[in-house]
């Protein structure tokens, strides 16, 4: 397998390349040469043994196969859902009238984000050491990636990692998963500013050609595409759960429901269409900040200002990984996406041509609820059914109920964060404050360890060269 960057301009890599590089030399992103075909998967199958499996097509030629299969293994024994769960790793809940949900959250960190990096820090640890190389990793987070990515590439020694997060617009939880961790490789940064300017400014350093090969940047963020690959296996596996359960084929299609910020997630469930999966429609589920509902129902994408909501990993204007998608809309034509997402960024609006949309909508609907619909969803699910959702949970559990219909197939919705990450806007929603679990319960008496800086690419250079021991 060889990787080409959506943009047209960057060589092409093998995997162990793609895996350290992050983002391509062009500015583009990663995708593969090919779509393999999607192995069989049953239900009741062990995660990690799906998981190498499905993801053995895009490693081969880089890692022989028993040390993947070690890794995979490694990565998951990370996991601790409920004992009785239906599968493994990823378990799946009943919500009732053809709906589920896909939990996600069982990692270290709480959210889903630990699926793909529990796997990618260690992918980093055996490229890394294999060469006797140091990278050196910066991220932007809107919540979750940080701390995942933090936890994964803690203590280790070819690793330093930058982490910037948008100052005040994380829950408590979720800042503290972060600043918390005592390891002389993590560095946090709080960005006085949205996320969207914590991730211009990584782009940027990215940019800087100079800059990137003196500190060796790497990128664990799902600009990468080893993040991507990762989370392509959870589609495959809860589909097959539901399946199971609800005596259909095989190869019947479901639905999935899918929280989206910066298109990472949702992506992944695309690519496992592209493989074989049957999916009978991905729905990109968005709050107030809906750039994404508007572009997917309209054709036309365009920057407003951001606002604070209660699903602030949501809280998103430029959706990264809808270069991917782009790139594939337009018949991966580099330099046309190239021209196209030049124009966006300098006249914040671009508008794809109505057989372009047309294409979109047979594979993706969207839609968008306020904090106010999140709340009643949160509610009234935890008042009839017993369920806690996360903020970012009850969006997709929201959409998915007004785009269901009669007869119609499962839908899975995608649990992104264990609801004790936003304890604030579930107890509100429901009168009970979910507690931390065991491992994070002395998280409010940690002390917390991150600098502020403005939203300035040069201060952030500056910061990282001064810091990085590579």
């Amino acid at each position: 397998m060889r990787y080409l960057s959506t943009r047209g301009a960057a060589a092409e890599l093998p995997f162990g390349d793609v895996l350290l590089e992050g983002l391509a030399t062009d500015g583009g992103l990663y995708l593969p040469d090919r779509w393999p075909s999607l192995p069989a998967v049953a239900a009741g199958a062990r995660y990690a043994d799906s998981a190498a499996e499905i993801m053995w097509p895009f490693v081969e030629g880089s890692i022989e196969r028993g040390e993947f299969a070690r890794i995979v293994t490694e990565a998951y024994a990370t996991f601790d859902p409920p004992e009785g769960s239906l599968g493994d790793v990823v378990p799946v809940v009943d919500l009732g009238e053809g709906l589920w949900l896909a939990e996600l959250y069982w990692g270290p960190t709480l959210a889903f984000k630990d699926v793909a990096l529990q796997l990618v820090g260690r992918l980093f640890d055996y490229e890394l050491g294999r060469r006797g190389d140091h990278v050196t990793i910066v991220g932007a987070t809107s919540g979750d990636t940080g701390s995942a990515a933090i936890d994964a590439c803690r203590d280790r020694r070819n690793v330093d990692i930058f982490i910037l997060h948008p100052a005040g617009r994380t829950s408590e939880v979720q800042r503290r998963q972060m600043t918390t961790v005592d390891a002389p490789n993590v560095f946090n940064l709080a960005i006085e500013g949205t996320f969207d300017d914590c991730q211009d400014i990584v782009k940027a350093l990215f940019a800087d050609e100079a800059f990137r090969r003196t500190q060796r940047l790497s990128a664990v963020n799902s600009i990468n595409w080893a993040r991507v690959m990762a989370q392509i296996v959870y589609y495959a596996t809860s589909a097959a759960e539901v399946r199971a359960a609800v005596g259909a084929a095989a190869d019947s299609p479901v639905r999935f429901s899918v929280p989206t910020g910066n298109f990472g997630n949702i992506f992944a469930g695309y690519a496992a269409m592209r493989m074989g999966l049957e999916v009978a429609e991905l729905l990109v589920a968005s709050n107030v900040n809906d750039i994404l509902t508007r572009f997917f129902t309209t054709g036309t994408m365009e920057i407003r200002g951001v606002t604070p909501t209660l699903s602030p990993s949501m809280d998103i204007q430029v959706s990264s990984n809808l270069e991917r998608l782009l790139f594939e809309m337009m018949g991966r034509r580099g330099g046309e996406l190239a021209e196209s997402m030049q124009r966006f960024r300098a006249e914040g609006t671009v508008s794809v041509e109505p057989e372009r949309l047309a294409w979109l909508s047979e594979r993706f609907s969207a839609d968008r609820i306020d904090d106010d619909e999140c709340i009643e969803v949160m509610g009234r699910y935890h008042r009839e059914r017993g369920v806690l959702l996360d903020p970012h949970s009850a969006v997709g559990v929201g959409v998915a109920e007004r785009h269901r219909r009669d007869g119609d197939h499962p839908t899975i919705c995608l649990g992104t964060a264990h609801p004790a990450k936003f304890p604030d806007a579930v107890e509100a929603a429901t009168g009970t404050r979910p507690p931390l679990p065991a491992h994070l319960g002395d998280l409010y008496e940690r002390p917390e360890r991150y600098d502020t800086l403005p939203a300035d690419v040069d201060a952030v250079r500056q910061y990282v060269a001064a810091n990085t021991a590579g």
